[in-house]
């Protein structure tokens, strides 16, 4: 029998940015309408990642993108070297414009990424890599 991740939730967090979902090996977070996602608006939820995750507790990160937001791409080179044990990054997509643009985002980050239309399939996905971890 293969292992599976476990899906409870340990914590919800209402940040400025929006809304945050930790798992034991996952955070799926909410960001709010008409946000810029930057770097250093990003600081709280990259703090709280630390506190679940630290440095050694194998991660994915999912967006799952319910609302419209912008995101500075070049963010992620930054967010990535804090966090060497994140292991996955995912993204559920609505629509066809939201799909391109994640497209274009996942050019800037340098773990395994997979683009979704559902949140149900990014977390199997998510349990995909941590089984191969």
């Amino acid at each position: 029998m293969t292992p599976k991740i476990n899906k409870e939730l340990i914590a919800t967090h209402v940040l400025d940015i929006g809304n945050v979902y930790f798992y034991n090996n996952f955070v799926v977070t909410e960001i709010n309408e008409g946000i810029t996602l930057t770097f250093e608006k990003s600081a709280g939820l990259m703090l709280l990642a630390k506190k679940y995750y630290g440095n050694k507790v194998p991660f994915a990160y999912i967006s799952n993108r319910v609302h419209s937001y912008s995101f500075q791409p070049t963010a992620h080179y930054q967010s990535t070297k804090l966090f060497p044990n994140l292991i996955g990054f995912a993204v559920v997509s609505y629509g066809s414009i939201s799909n391109e643009i994640a497209s274009l985002e996942q050019a800037f980050v340098n773990v395994p990424k997979n683009i979704f239309t559902n949140l149900e399939d990014a977390i199997e996905w998510v349990n995909q890599l941590i089984i191969q971890d």
